[in-house]
């Protein structure tokens, strides 16, 4: 049993690593083609692209550009809140002010 069970083993070790490799060489080979298809994809979308430029208007400028203008309307939105806050606190800077004065008329009165 030693000798064909040794050989065994081996055979199949061989075998596993057969596997592995060929696995990793799949793994690679398909690797390699989706890098290509990315690659065809840009080179399609870099032409379509140009024809877009061309005819007046890159879309992803546009998007670009709406982007940038509803990030600008909400930072407006934002300072209207801030600029709300700051009045409430004046105005409540202002209500303790009165008060004060009131409780010294108040003690001027006695």
């Amino acid at each position: 049993m030693g000798r064909n069970r040794k050989r065994e083993i081996e055979k199949e070790r061989n075998r596993q690593t057969g596997r592995e490799r060929d696995r990793e060489r799949d793994r690679q080979a398909e690797r390699q083609r989706q890098t290509e298809r990315n690659r065809q994809k840009e080179r399609d979308g870099e032409s379509e692209r140009e024809r877009n430029r061309k005819r007046g208007g890159d879309r992803d400028r546009q998007r670009r550009r709406v982007r940038q203008k509803t990030d600008t309307v909400r930072e407006t939105g934002r300072g209207r809140e801030r600029q709300r806050e700051r009045e409430r606190q004046r105005e409540m800077e202002r209500e303790k002010q009165r008060e004060t004065e009131r409780v010294r008329d108040r003690e001027r009165v006695r």
